[in-house]
């Protein structure tokens, strides 16, 4: 480079270019270094994800030992060999951070540490979930996420989490979807390969910007552990299973393997539900790939919530690999039908009564022929004959060249495979 003094002003002869080139060369280095990937990690969740939360039965009274024992309650009820693989830490494992911003687990809670305890998780065949959230803090008042996301991200990889619940409180100013993509973009940073929860309560309609996002999205507020009831906590609801339910009106196109529509942890086991209302939350929620997150305390299930959230059959129905969610084809009264397409042709019919009373059943399978609204499948039993297979009795049933006739119990459901 050749300087020209001219007065007492220096000419630089080659400055331009050299200053074009380093520019360049700058806006190619921040390209190649900044532009984020926002897309989540392809290939997990292909079905829709079972596991077990902390937060329905125990919220914040989390420990390194409870964790422990429901880990060790999963392989012995017979709950993994179900299809069951997370254990999932919900609100308030939080610690502090340090001096440079990374987050601890609460030493008193958890001494061991977060990394011993996936090694203990990993060596049973299960995996690990945390929890954390968009905002300043977590619902629970611990530390969130916000501005520590690839922090927060790396230290997850450390740890060896397979699944993130990520949620919405005190998250003031921010936009949810932006939001969203700033933790997956930190995930897929950090190279572990991570389930990512979006649990913004569907104010900001995931389903609409979540496929590529996240693995599953909540649809709706947080369930309450009734049947039919809402719980007004002033400032915000809870929402009972049927309320849930209602809620996913117009929502199954949205849905498929790998991203989930999301109606919330199961309540089955913990207390408040009758056997039939257990039998119909869970159908329900097989009816709607939903993710089936079980939320009771495994140690001390009894052997009648044992045999549901066991029941292969319906969990068979949630897994099938077609990922195409139910559809309620008919309400009459407090009857409904239900009507799931599955693959190899096969479909799952759901009568659930939502009544307090006992409901008769006179169902003209060749007269009632069914198509799927979003995705064209058909059920034209006069075209095609099926065997019923009832998944609660697990019994064959006789096929749809019979009436069927049947009394459904007070809030209970009758479930059939169909198989051709």
């Amino acid at each position: 480079m050749k300087l020209l003094r001219t007065g007492k002003k220096w000419k630089n002869t080659g400055m331009a270019l050299l200053l074009g080139m380093v520019t360049g060369n700058m806006a190619y280095a921040q390209g190649n270094n900044y532009v984020q990937d926002y897309t989540k990690y392809p290939g997990l969740a292909l079905t829709p994800p079972m596991g077990w939360n902390s937060w329905n039965k125990f919220a914040c009274n989390v420990s390194e030992d409870l964790i422990k024992q429901m880990a060790d309650a999963m392989v012995a009820s017979g709950m993994k060999e179900a299809g069951y693989t997370y254990i999932n830490i919900d609100d308030c494992w939080h610690g502090d951070r340090d001096s440079l911003g990374f987050i601890h687990p609460d030493a008193k809670r958890f001494p061991s540490g977060m990394k011993a305890l996936a090694d203990y998780i990993h060596a049973k065949g299960l995996k690990l979930g945390v929890y954390s959230d968009a905002g300043s803090q977590t619902c629970g008042g611990r530390p969130g996420s916000r501005g520590y996301e690839f922090q927060d991200a790396l230290t997850y990889a450390s740890w060896g989490v397979d699944y993130l619940k990520y949620d919405w409180c005190n998250t003031e100013g921010l936009k949810a979807e932006g939001a969203y993509k700033t933790i997956t973009a930190a995930l897929k940073r950090a190279g572990r390969p991570v389930v990512l929860s979006i649990c913004e309560w569907g104010n900001d309609q995931p389903w609409a910007w979540g496929q590529n996002v996240g693995h599953l999205w909540r649809t709706t507020g947080d369930i309450y552990n009734c049947f039919d009831c809402i719980e007004d906590h002033g400032t915000w609801k809870s929402f009972g299973v049927m309320q849930i339910l209602d809620k996913q009106e117009g929502l199954r196109k949205y849905a498929g393997p790998g991203h989930w529509n999301d109606p919330d942890m199961l309540e089955i086991g913990n207390g408040a539900l009758t056997p039939g209302e257990d039998r119909a939350h869970f159908t329900m929620w097989a009816m709607l790939a939903a993710p089936l997150i079980a939320g009771n305390d495994l140690r001390s299930m009894s052997a009648a919530t044992r045999e549901v959230l066991t029941n292969k059959a319906v969990i068979a129905i949630s897994q099938d690999t077609m990922g195409v969610q139910g559809f309620r084809g008919v309400k009459k009264d407090s009857l409904e039908i239900w009507f799931r397409p599955l693959s190899k042709g096969e479909w799952a019919v759901c009568f659930l009564n939502r009544s307090k009373l006992p409901a008769t059943v006179d169902y003209h399978w060749k007269q009632r022929p069914v198509k799927d609204p979003d995705f064209g499948y058909e059920l034209n039993a006069a075209a095609t004959g099926y065997t019923l297979y009832n998944v609660w009795t697990k019994k064959l049933q006789g096929s749809t060249a019979q009436t069927l006739h049947a009394v459904i119990p007070p809030r209970d459901v009758l479930v059939f495979r169909l198989q051709p």
